[in-house]
């Protein structure tokens, strides 16, 4: 009789076994009775009756990642490698999608990500595709959206996480990228220069008028110091005679020059006419000068 009862409860604890089992958090089991799709299960304890129904498959409800490489080429003939990843996950009521209507999900998720991504990027050149990553990926998630829905699945969030072009592109993009820098550097600095060329030379036009200005106003202070000088001669000496005032003028004026030269100790030897009537000469040259410059300057009044 011990034997029997141990028998029986061995039976009953091996049925019991076969009757309890536990569901994790965050998954939920799928129970078919004879071969035919009876209930889902969530997280817990549970009991299935034993030989008739079984659990055929496990399913986790938390956020996946796929990371997929895609090659293709640009609108300029590039070919790039494009990194794309799909975060996604199972849908509470859409269990029974997910796991009878498609036999690989991982497969059918990576065929549109090719899809897509080749009918996007050959319509944009390189420096696009760069730029768009962000319509890249929202393109892929909408495709992938209105599609997995119906088998039981949420598409979260799609990401371009990488654009990896050749590395002989990407060391040509790099060189036009140096080229146009330089070029820009290049124009500023002949830029530069000719800012300064113009404003040396402006500077250069503005010192010669002031220069010119400063040699005439030196000229018109020396005849009105000459003039200052012959009429207050004519009225201290009581001489009304012009011609013999300048000419004292102008002798004095040489002796001082005379005295000058022969003072100074840097002074250098000169040869001039030195008589009476080559001093007349020079007088009479002076004073002529005088006389055609007044000349010229009532001409211009007048």
């Amino acid at each position: 009789m011990l034997s029997v009862f141990v028998f029986i409860l061995i039976i009953a604890l091996f049925v019991l076994y076969l009757s309890v089992f536990v569901v994790s958090q965050q998954k939920v089991a799928i129970i078919e009775r004879l071969g035919k799709f009876n209930r889902v299960v969530a997280a817990g304890l549970h009991i299935r009756i034993p030989f008739l129904e079984s659990v055929v498959a496990k399913l986790s409800l938390k956020v996946h990642q796929l990371n997929v490489e895609v090659e293709t080429k640009t609108k300029d003939n590039v070919f790039v490698n494009i990194m794309v990843s799909v975060q996604f996950h199972v849908l509470d009521d859409k269990v029974y999608d997910a796991y009878y209507k498609l036999t690989d999900p991982i497969a059918q998720i990576k065929s549109f990500i090719f899809d897509v991504v080749r009918a996007q990027v050959p319509l944009q050149i390189l420096d696009d595709v760069f730029t768009t990553k962000d319509d890249i990926a929202h393109a892929v998630r909408n495709e992938l959206s209105s599609v997995m829905n119906s088998f039981g699945y949420a598409i979260v969030q799609t990401l371009v996480t990488d654009i990896h072009p050749n590395e002989n592109v990407k060391a040509a993009m790099n060189e036009i990228n140096t080229a146009q820098r330089l070029r820009i550097a290049a124009t500023e600095k002949a830029e530069a220069d000719k800012i300064l060329r113009v404003k040396a030379a402006e500077a250069e036009a503005e010192a010669a008028i002031l220069h010119g200005q400063g040699v005439a106003g030196q000229r018109q202070a020396i005849l009105d110091g000459f003039s200052h000088t012959i009429e207050s001669l004519k009225s201290h000496s009581g001489i009304d005679d012009t011609n013999k005032v300048l000419d004292m003028v102008l002798l004095i004026q040489y002796l001082d020059t005379i005295k000058d030269i022969g003072s100074s100790s840097k002074g250098h030897v000169i040869f001039v006419p030195h008589s009476p009537s080559n001093i007349g000469d020079i007088a009479a040259q002076i004073r002529d000068g005088i006389l055609h410059g007044e000349y010229a300057k009532d001409a211009i009044k007048k």
